[in-house]
């Protein structure tokens, strides 16, 4: 009997560090010689904590939003589209591009919480190879899909200088080409 009881008991702990480690996988951070980095899918909640707040906002806060583009995006419907965003919370264009693009989305009143934000390390990987899946090799990369199927992409850097534009673009291209 007194078997069965700590069988019992070590499956509830075991079980019960598995619920939690697979519940805890979201803002993974992980600490190295150069500092803390996040590692796999994200939310927005480590963007308002340090240490990625100070670069975040230095490029959300001051950042204008192109408006002629924002007035023809707005006539879209943009909360029809999914995005995936790869980022890497090490890498100068992610913390330039990113927190641009949140802007940018936010001014278009998409609902920030339905992007997929995955961060990957120095060698552009994450714990569950997202970046396999999406054929990721630079950061940032935003990934813009229409019924599950992917319409465009904007790596690195916007082609046009704005990624407004860059996304106009695509969602443009992708209704002429349907």
């Amino acid at each position: 009997m007194k078997k069965v009881f700590i069988a019992t008991l070590a499956f509830m702990v075991l079980s019960t560090y598995s619920v939690n480690a697979q519940t805890n996988e979201i803002n993974q951070r992980i600490k190295n010689e150069r500092g803390v980095l996040l590692i796999g899918q994200q939310n927005m909640d480590p963007f308002n904590k340090k240490p990625f707040k100070a670069w975040y906002d230095e490029e959300y806060t001051p950042y204008v939003v192109d408006q002629p583009s924002i007035k023809k995006l707005e006539k879209e419907n943009i909360s029809s589209y999914d995005i995936t965003i790869f980022i890497g919370s090490w890498c100068p264009d992610s913390h330039r591009e990113f927190p641009r693009f949140i802007k940018i989305l936010q001014e278009l009143k998409y609902p920030v919480d339905k992007v997929q934000i995955f961060a990957l390390d120095r060698q552009k990987k994450s714990p569950h190879e997202d970046e396999k899946l999406y054929n990721v090799t630079h950061v940032p990369t935003f990934i813009i899909k229409k019924d599950g199927k992917e319409i465009g992409r904007i790596t690195e850097a916007p082609e046009t200088g704005f990624l407004e534009k860059d996304l106009l673009n695509i969602i443009n291209k992708a209704k002429s080409s349907s």
